[in-house]
């Protein structure tokens, strides 16, 4: 099985979007203070309670296409490291189960590698799916609203996250 390596958002997008630049739908992201709890995905951390955090619309796919599925993301509003810590699962991660799906080199969904896997199981998944030499790189996604959560991709050799 492959090495993976859990890939957040790139920090120079991240720092495109605290600068108020336009999101996937040209929008000025949106200025909030969380409740609590929040995925950030940049660092791929919970949003502590009364930190400042951006909501935005977020398309995790060079061009646009048919399956380039956009949609609302939160980030810290303040710089926040990018998440580099290969594939140790993600703090944000703390729902029962995710989406977890495959991708071709073309950015299109591989049809039946999508299923709803317990959190404690997704680095199996990840690695089986990216076996396949048909599979350029994997996402989760929320398994209630489908919202992106995080891109896996096969670990390389000096491989970093940040993008």
């Amino acid at each position: 099985m492959p090495s993976i390596i859990f890939t957040p958002m790139p920090s120079g997008l991240a720092k495109n979007y605290r600068a108020f630049a336009p999101d996937a739908y040209g929008l000025t992201p949106e200025h909030r203070l969380s409740p609590g709890g929040y995925p950030c995905r940049h660092c791929l951390s919970p949003i502590a309670a009364g930190t400042p955090y951006l909501t935005l619309a977020y398309r995790p796919f060079p061009t646009l296409q048919p399956y380039a599925e956009t949609g609302p993301i939160f980030i810290h509003a303040d710089e926040c490291e990018a998440y580099d810590k290969g594939d140790t699962l993600p703090p944000m991660l703390d729902s029962p189960n995710y989406i977890v799906r495959g991708y071709g080199y073309d950015d299109r969904i591989v049809y039946g590698t999508g299923a709803v896997t317990a959190t404690d199981n997704i680095i199996t998944r990840a690695g089986e799916l990216l076996e396949s030499a048909e599979i350029a790189y994997v996402h989760v996604r929320s398994a209630r609203n489908n919202c992106f959560q995080c891109r896996i991709d096969r670990a390389t050799a000096g491989a970093t996250s940040a993008g």
